[in-house]
């Protein structure tokens, strides 16, 4: 071996100065990897409009929280309804008891009627107000339903899933149209170790069939929308038929979905959407919406008329989705929340807007 050739050495690491060494090679300073966005994704949110898929779940949870998941009671304003239905309901029973005692003063037999009417009245007035507790607390369970599943499908936790599984089963063990999906859930539940796949597959097999449902209640709503929109004569008329077209979509999602709003429960869910239109930007794809109708000429080739039966049908779809959301017992995970466009896409052609 030659003397100039070096001979391999042992060196520790902590006596090598590795700072000044990379500052010599680089003077520079230091190279930083960052990670980067990948641009094809960010052009398809862009023409989407789609949001974030956590960012989208956590709106929807918040309008639960302030609508089907909020206790009235615990409020000042569910405390002064309390009370004044309370002081409502004991004025109304003493008149009731005036008025008995006044028919038996005047003769029995009318009394003897009277005290059957009360009670038949009492009776039914008990039935209702249980109907109304049943529904309140049942479109409850299904908005705790979506949280729960959200939150195991997030922690892939089986245990939690397979119990969420089988409570999403029995919310719809009345129906005969899902006893097929909810035989294969049960017989894949005891096959299947992974809370994620099981919950991917009872949205798959279980709630996508609902979707496809919702998704026709809301077109055939925001058709009919549009179109009675257009040849109505009267301003008045639009406003009634697209408030009655707004509740009945609601409450046919919700009963879809499984709840059966009442009076309460319905305000509820009108509470619940309103916050998750306020969240995500009620109008939000507003502008976007309105360019798109007049990018195809509604405005400038079409009636007057015909473009506000358009952006009534657009209205009306958006109240739709935000139903859709708040109202669906588990969250968007296999597949992806619909659009406007996905549910009404007659209001965005022109060959179809013009027929």
């Amino acid at each position: 071996m030659s003397e100039d050739q070096k001979r391999p050495r042992a060196f520790r690491l902590q006596d090598l100065n590795l700072e000044e060494t990379e500052a010599r090679e680089n003077p520079r300073g230091p190279i930083l990897i960052e990670p980067t966005r990948d641009p094809f994704e960010a052009e398809a949110e862009a023409l989407t409009g789609a949001a974030p898929a956590d960012a989208e779940e956590a709106a929807i949870e918040i309008a639960q929280q302030q609508g089907l998941r909020r206790h009235w009671l615990m409020s000042w304003a569910g405390v002064f309804w309390s009370a004044a239905s309370g002081l409502i309901a004991l004025s109304f029973g003493v008149w009731i008891n005036n008025l008995i005692d006044d028919l038996f003063s005047r003769a029995p037999a009318l009394g003897v009627v009277g005290l059957v009417l009360a009670g038949l009245a009492g009776l039914a007035l008990l039935v209702l107000g249980a109907r109304e507790a049943a529904g309140v607390l049942r479109q409850r369970r299904i908005a705790e339903l979506h949280a729960g599943l959200a939150a195991a499908r997030e922690a892939d936790d089986f245990k939690e899933g397979r119990r969420l599984v089988q409570e999403l089963s029995a919310l719809y063990a009345a129906r005969a149209e899902t006893a097929l999906a909810r035989d294969q859930l049960r017989d894949l539940a005891q096959d299947i170790v992974d809370g994620r796949d099981l919950i991917d597959i009872a949205e798959r097999t279980l709630i996508h069939p609902l979707d496809l449902k919702v998704r026709q209640e809301i077109a055939d709503a925001a058709k009919r929308v549009s179109m009675v929109t257009a040849i109505a004569p009267r301003a008045i008329i639009d406003v009634v038929f697209v408030i009655a077209q707004a509740i009945r979509l609601i409450r046919r999602i919700s009963t879809i979905y499984g709840g059966r709003p009442g009076l309460l429960g319905f305000l509820k869910v009108l509470r619940s959407i309103g916050a998750h239109i306020a969240i995500t930007g009620g109008m939000a794809a507003g502008d976007s919406i309105v360019q798109q109708v007049l990018g195809h000429g509604i405005a400038a080739k079409l009636s007057a008329r015909l473009g506000e039966g358009v952006l009534n049908g657009l209205l009306t779809a958006r109240v739709g989705l935000s139903a859709m959301a708040v109202c669906r017992p588990m969250p968007y995970a296999v597949s992806r929340a619909p659009g406007i466009r996905d549910v009404a896409p007659f209001l965005f052609s022109k060959n179809e807007t013009k027929a």
